[in-house]
């Protein structure tokens, strides 16, 4: 088999699995390489993590020139094989007889891993026939063939091998990545739906409530056995439930196909199978989270200098009335000081512990920065035990440095702007990162408050 005997072209016709799949790799391999030898002439490392994981090198101050030429070679280079892929992944669907609107997989990361394997998995449609295959024919008498039992079997069984592979990852490795977010709820809601309708079709809705129990079953299991907390089951719900949802109906679409139940055990085997590699491997990679930075303001009735006073160090707050921190998520409780000017250490004590503060930047009545040396548990998770310290309450979400920006305004008042410049090794990070921005703007806003309220009732000078 050549490269030179597939039409790159025409997105008709069908393609087999084994070419699907000898093609699929040596593109990989000669694109990953080319874009390897192009990051290194920009000095820049690349593995194969930095498809799923997009992240400026210069980090805070936003892309740079000489990064937006890097991105928009890799963009160019791309784009010939993002045709080729959707070429080949449109013909194989359609040699698997699947709609070809699944081709939009493609484009989704760690979920393209999912469908390139599926395809490679399932046989021609034209060739297949309903019998199963020997081995797979033992193993059906293992599913029971009424409807109540084939649905407890699918959860059951998902359900403790995600459980498993959970927690080798979060509670084992302390990976809190695309394999534990992504990977697993697909995983959960596509074999569990394939087990479940492996004797006779189901209609879609049984298909997704049995998708949705399982995912059930897994987040009250991790919460009992005290691998999570609530809060971060909380957080994670959203991303997870529509992913086995979609996991769920694609298992559907596969069990309405009668022709690929022998095909269902191979399916959930690779699925199997990639969690914990993809997890280890992520594991291992060694990618560093890129920085981002969270600015608050708001205007304050008092001079710079009045409210210069109040940043530098202020007084306990009144207790949150912020249902989220009442949840168990550190709130900041007062600051304190040692010393003046840069080289002072300031200490922000929070709901958890305190964060120390080194000043590296002292320009009264203007700016204060600082960097930040050692911080607090994220939270306290709610649990029913009474200490459970997952590995993500430490070292994750990672302040790095922040600041306190004050300028002074035509009218006399003062506009206050507090950053914070902070890693998130959770991933997928489009996602956590919307949830630590939120939390770090109400954390802001809650300090901001406080001194705009002392900087008013202060009689000014």
């Amino acid at each position: 088999m050549s490269l030179a005997a597939i039409d790159f072209w025409s997105w008709q016709g069908r393609v087999g699995r084994a070419r699907y799949l000898a093609t699929g790799v040596i593109l990989l391999a000669i694109k990953h390489n080319i874009d390897r030898v192009v990051a290194a002439s920009y000095g820049y490392p690349w593995t194969v993590f930095n498809y799923w994981v997009f992240k400026t090198p210069s980090g805070i101050e936003g892309i740079t020139r000489n990064e937006a030429n890097f991105y928009s070679e890799l963009l160019i280079i791309a784009l010939p094989f993002i045709w080729i892929g959707t070429v080949l992944t449109l013909r194989r669907l359609r040699d698997c007889g699947l709609p070809l609107w699944l081709v939009v997989l493609f484009f989704l990361p760690f979920l393209n891993l999912f469908l390139f394997l599926l395809l490679v998995v399932l046989p021609s449609n034209k060739s297949t026939t309903g019998q199963a295959d020997p081995f797979p024919a033992k193993l059906s008498d293992l599913i029971p063939k009424s409807e109540f039992g084939s649905a407890v079997l699918g959860i059951i069984v998902t359900a403790l091998v995600s459980i498993l592979i959970a927690a080798l990852g979060a509670a084992g490795l302390g990976n809190y990545g695309w394999g534990v977010f992504v990977g697993i709820p697909f995983f959960l809601g596509l074999s569990s739906v394939l087990i479940y309708g492996f004797h006779e079709p189901r209609t879609v809705g049984k298909c997704l409530a049995v998708a949705i129990l399982s995912l059930a079953c897994v987040g009250i299991a991790l919460f009992a056995l005290a691998v999570e907390g609530v809060i971060c089951l909380a957080m994670a719900l959203p991303l997870a439930g529509v992913l086995t949802l979609f996991g769920g109906f694609i298992g559907f679409l596969l069990q309405q196909r009668r022709q690929y139940a022998a095909n269902s055990f191979g399916i959930v085997s690779v699925a199997i199978l990639l969690m914990p590699g993809f997890i280890l491997l992520e594991q291992y990679s060694g990618e560093t989270p890129a920085l981002y930075a969270v600015r608050t303001s708001l205007v304050i009735k008092a001079q710079p200098r009045t409210v210069w006073s109040h940043v530098v160090s202020f007084a306990e707050l009144p207790p949150p009335e912020e249902r989220m921190f009442q949840t168990g998520i550190a709130y900041p409780i007062r600051a304190e000081i040692n010393g003046q000017g840069a080289g002072a250490v300031r200490h922000c004590v929070f709901s958890t512990g305190a964060f120390v503060e080194p000043i590296t930047v002292w320009d009264e009545p203007r700016l204060l920065q600082f960097d930040v040396t050692s911080q607090p548990a994220a939270m306290e998770e709610m649990s029913l035990y009474s200490d459970l310290r997952p590995p993500h309450l430490e070292h994750y979400l990672i302040s790095k440095k922040g600041q306190f920006q004050l300028t002074a305004l035509a009218d006399g008042t003062t506009r206050l702007e507090g950053t914070t410049w902070y890693q998130n090794r959770m991933w997928p990070a489009f996602y956590w990162h919307f949830w630590s921005d939120y939390i770090i703007h109400r954390i802001h806003y809650r300090v901001l408050a406080h001194i705009k309220t002392l900087a008013e009732t202060q009689p000014q000078q």
